[in-house]
């Protein structure tokens, strides 16, 4: 396929100019998502993040979570970070009764799990798959995943402090997710690892 897969940012909300950035710095092209002549001329997704109940709102609204769930069944490759997490996860903790999700990974996510804003924190991960030093993830009113299914694989958890063991970062076949914002660090690594992953599944 193309060395230069053609990624799209869903621009609902959240983001999305950041993400562009980095998918085309980790050698992708990069494009905005606003309706579903875009979501059909790309080979992969990511779900930036936001405020999951507004982004499903909006999604529902533009006419778009549905054919977003056909992408996801038929294999396109997704990755979410933060709230882009959240509307890929199969359960939700705490989700408003009328919210509605993209799904796919088997795991249960808890919204705003480390706090509000004014929680907000940065903190060295160990990724597994990214190689070299630590990643610098930033944490913003940031979800975490509570409990995976046997398909999952999880890529990251935090390694101390009141917070160790909490899982941070999964993947699932075509499907990567993370709590923390890589596209607010200038580390390009993870956008550069989903690169791969579309060219392996597109």
């Amino acid at each position: 396929m193309n060395s230069a897969p053609i990624i799209g940012v869903l621009a609902l909300q959240g983001g999305v100019r950041e993400h562009l950035g980095s998918l085309t710095a980790a050698g992708a092209q990069a494009k905005a998502v606003h309706s579903l002549g875009d979501l059909a001329s790309i080979q992969g997704l990511v779900i930036p993040g936001g405020e999951s109940t507004v982004m499903s709102k909006l999604a529902i609204q533009d006419g778009l979570l549905e054919p977003l769930r056909q992408a996801r069944a038929s294999g396109m490759a997704m990755f979410g970070s933060c709230a882009g997490m959240i509307m890929l996860a199969n359960q939700v903790t705490d989700a408003r009764a009328d919210q509605e999700f993209i799904g796919g990974i088997d795991m249960s996510v808890r919204r705003n799990a480390f706090g509000s804003q004014i929680d907000s924190f940065e903190m060295d991960l160990e990724v597994q798959g990214i190689g070299g030093v630590s990643f610098p993830a930033v944490f913003i009113r940031a979800p975490w995943v509570e409990e995976v299914g046997p398909e999952v694989q999880i890529l990251s958890t935090i390694s101390k402090g009141p917070r160790a063991g909490t899982i941070v970062a999964v993947q699932q076949g075509p499907l990567l997710a993370t709590s923390f914002h890589p596209e607010l660090t200038g580390d390009i690594r993870i956008h550069a690892t989903f690169v791969e992953i579309v060219r392996q599944y597109a």
